[in-house]
């Protein structure tokens, strides 16, 4: 009897003091890209559109490289979002705060895939992303989710924790977004997109 009360005051300590789960929040409502600055030109090259609920990003040939940012800054937060390959060699990413940037895809760079490693502007890749390999699916969706925290940057994919760096060129508050690379035929969507500001 005394082994089952302590079992069971034990079991309640852990959920009294168990850590809350952010508050995610979805930022694209799937309908428009209301929330989001598209590039000039955006309407009539359909770089970023909205397609059956999903963001589309498509390049091509004659398309320029750019970015659609969020129009709301962030400090410290985590997003998590769906995205599946599309046609072409995919070079993309999502952009931390600034041009710091988690890579999805393949590297124009390396010619080699480095989905969930951080691209940071003069350092190239610093680190490399682990099990990448073993967890990316190729033809169908995947899950990344990414934690910024001050300087530190978490990535998880697909329910796995893959890459943590702490950037030197971090800043304490701005926008995400997600990449363009121009002048090639390539795309990529995304869905879900949802983010916790944290403390």
């Amino acid at each position: 009897m005394k082994r089952i009360f302590l079992t069971a005051f034990a079991l309640f300590l852990t959920a009294g003091f168990s850590i809350a789960e952010p508050d995610m929040k979805s930022i694209f409502n799937g309908k428009d890209l209301s929330g989001w600055e598209a590039p000039e030109g955006n309407d009539e090259a359909g770089w970023y559109k909205v397609v059956d609920g999903e963001l589309r990003i498509q390049s091509g040939p004659k398309k320029k490289g750019s970015i659609l940012w969020s129009e709301k800054k962030f400090k410290n937060f985590v997003v998590q979002f769906d995205f599946k390959f599309g046609e072409g060699v995919v070079d993309t990413g999502m952009h931390v705060r600034n041009k710091d940037q988690i890579q999805i895809g393949i590297s124009g760079s390396l010619k080699r895939d480095m989905t969930g490693s951080p691209y940071i502007p003069g350092k190239g890749y610093p680190v490399e992303a682990e099990g990448v390999k073993e967890l990316l699916k190729l033809k169908d969706w995947n899950t990344m989710k990414v934690q910024a925290i001050g300087k530190e940057y978490t990535v998880w994919l697909n329910g796995k924790k893959v890459m943590t760096y702490e950037s030197d060129s971090a800043i304490e508050e701005g926008p995400i977004g997600f990449q363009l690379h121009g002048n090639r035929d390539m795309s990529v969507t995304y869905r879900n997109i949802k983010l916790a500001e944290l403390p």
